[in-house]
């Protein structure tokens, strides 16, 4: 596989370097190694410092290029002939992913943030930057002829990159305010296909020419979808069990409707999207994304140091500019996002976390501006501008992703000063809001919902299971608030990381305290903290606290703990009837069996 990955990208070296008179392939092949040395080892240096790489192959292509940096090459054409398939390629990526059959099951949180999302970023940005000097229409302005289009369209759009590494690294993809920080940013990518489709008639936007090259689009899209549902199956079936012919049909098929997207006068950008789209609910997709990715990203680097290049030396205006768009551009997130979620009442975390999560600017943008360069609708300080704010959000969301719960909960605190109240929690000074429960759950997540659904399914056909009556859940996250309300489980809006939160809560007579939640999951907390507020609480009560090893569950126990969970072990039903005997009979029993067991196992990582 990775001798077919070289050749083909030998191939397309070769093919690329026909076209430039006066530059021989063996000049192309110079160029191209010192962009992928230097972004190698800045890209390097990025990791280290937990940066993301595409600030690496930008800062490449500035130290390398003829603008700011050492001028190691002075015409760096022949590297964005290179570079165009790697924006073809990362189109067919995006489109890949897009899975529209997901996009349809989204909730209502993700259609209205999604919808409005794009559309209240892209009509505050005009006012912003009509302010700052920019124009439609008028070739001298600040940014060119259409700058002002494209820095609202641009600041409007949030990095699916960048994001989607932070949340994955804090294991944040599938938690509710994780959830709809993706389907926004779904809406984004779909949202910037309409942008790609309007671009090459932007200087005619009469009705008649929109209204044609968006029908070439759905053309394209009704054709693409309909060979990919009918002939694309029978042909990727033929050759499934031969890797190289996936990923060479793959390519082939993208590179057919780039094709016929350029002949019906659409961009091959827009067409390696469609094709992409097609292919993503295919049974291959995944394959195909698995094959084609490396040969991408090869060509993606190539594209950012390209990019990287043409920044011109930055003045004080530019960089002034680009502190000032950096900031509107955060605002803007909380400003069209939070408002919504809040009103469909959310709660102030749901309704923060993913307007702070998407605080950056996108990829997505570089590339729309890229061709808006070529097309000649802005000039060159533009794409710096924008440059300059992706280096700027991309290096403070970093950190805001990082500290999001941090940073939602100091904002939560301002915005009650303002009398936006949060869902109702308890909270000090007032009562407690519920009787006394015997069983407690901290925290709500897969395991908890597991071991309550056990508890419905073990209910008698005249009632239900009398558990269910005992148990009080605390969580902060309003589906699962909502939900259990409807099915008469007792719940509290609260965050269980906060003390005042479980004494209010009213859990000191509990008998049974569980943590269902692993520490890469739970936020401002861990297991380890939470059995000691459980002790300091209700000393009496049994503490059953979730660990993801042996090691870690040994440790546990040695704190005190009655009963250590570790999912990868325990199944929900067993975790239920340990709750029920737990109960009735304690838990030294199961303690000492479960000590000696993980004592006794030795696994390949403990």
């Amino acid at each position: 596989m990775e001798t077919l990955d070289f050749s083909l990208s030998i191939d397309f070296l070769l093919l690329a370097a026909e076209p430039s008179a006066g530059h021989g392939p063996g000049n192309l092949l110079n160029n191209i190694g010192l962009c992928v040395i230097v972004a190698a080892i800045l890209a390097f240096v990025a990791n280290k410092l937990k940066q993301p790489a595409l600030l690496a192959y930008l800062l490449a292509g500035v130290l390398i290029g003829p603008e700011i940096g050492f001028r190691l090459i002075t015409d760096h054409a022949t590297i964005e002939v290179i570079s165009e398939i790697g924006l073809v390629l990362l189109l067919f990526i995006i489109g890949l992913e897009m899975d529209l059959k997901k996009l349809r099951a989204s909730g209502k949180p993700v259609i209205a943030t999604g919808v409005t999302q794009f559309l209240l970023c892209v009509a505050l940005g005009i006012p912003f930057f009509l302010l700052l000097g920019f124009r439609i229409g008028d070739v001298n302005a600040v940014g060119g002829e259409f700058g002002l289009f494209y820095m609202a369209v641009a600041a409007a759009i949030s990095s699916t990159m960048i994001v989607v590494k932070l949340l994955y690294d804090k294991f944040e993809l599938d938690t509710l305010p994780g959830r709809i920080t993706l389907g926004i940013l779904v809406f984004q990518d779909i949202w910037a296909i309409i942008v790609l489709a309007l671009q090459p008639n932007l200087r005619n936007p009469r009705f008649t020419p929109l209204a044609a090259s968006f029908g070439k689009g759905i053309v394209l899209v009704a054709a693409s979808l309909l060979i990919s549902r009918y002939l694309l199956p029978y042909l990727f079936r033929s050759v499934a069990k031969i890797p190289e012919l996936v990923l060479l049909m793959a390519l082939a098929w993208c590179f057919l409707v780039c094709a016929a997207a350029s002949y019906s006068g659409l961009s091959r950008e827009m067409g390696a999207l469609i094709a992409g789209v097609a292919l993503s609910t295919f049974p291959y997709s995944l394959d195909v994304i698995a094959k084609v990715i490396s040969i991408r990203d090869f060509f993606v680097t190539l594209f950012f140091v390209a990019l990287g290049m043409r920044i011109p030396m930055p003045t004080a205006s530019i960089l002034g500019l680009a502190a000032v768009t950096s900031v509107f551009l955060i605002a803007s997130r909380f400003v069209s996002i939070f408002p919504v979620l809040y009103l469909m009442r959310y709660g102030h975390r749901v309704s923060l976390v993913p307007a702070i999560n998407l605080s950056q600017i996108s990829e997505f943008s570089l590339v729309v501006a890229s061709l808006g360069l070529a097309f000649g609708h802005i000039n060159s300080q533009t794409v710096s501008l924008i440059i300059f704010v992706f280096v700027i959000t991309s290096t403070t969301s970093t950190y805001m992703i990082s500290y999001n719960h941090q940073i939602s909960r100091i904002l939560s605190r301002m915005l009650s000063t303002l009398r936006l109240k949060d869902l109702a929690r308890p909270g000090a000074g007032e009562s407690p809001v519920t009787a006394p429960k015997p069983i407690v759950f901290l925290g709500f997540f897969r395991e908890a919902s597991s071991i309550i659904h056990e508890f419905e399914l073990s209910s008698s056909e005249n009632g239900r299971h009398s558990l269910l009556d005992d148990i009080l859940v605390i969580d902060f996250n309003p589906v699962v608030y909502s939900e259990l309300k409807r099915r008469g489980v007792e719940c509290i809006y609260g965050d269980v990381a906060h003390m005042e939160t479980l004494h209010h809560a009213n859990i000191h007579e509990a008998e049974l305290v569980v943590s269902t939640i692993p520490d890469q999951i739970l936020k401002g907390t861990d297991n380890a903290r939470l059995l000691k507020k459980i002790r300091q609480l209700c000393p009496h009560a049994r503490a059953i606290v979730t660990a993801d090893s042996p090691q870690k569950a040994l440790d546990l126990y040695e704190r005190g703990a009655d009963f250590v969970l570790i999912p990868s072990m325990h199944g929900s039903a067993q975790v239920a009837q340990i709750i029920e005997s737990g109960l009735r009979e304690g838990l030294d029993r199961v303690r000492a069996e479960q000590i000696a067991h993980l004592k006794e196992r030795d696994e390949v990582l403990a």
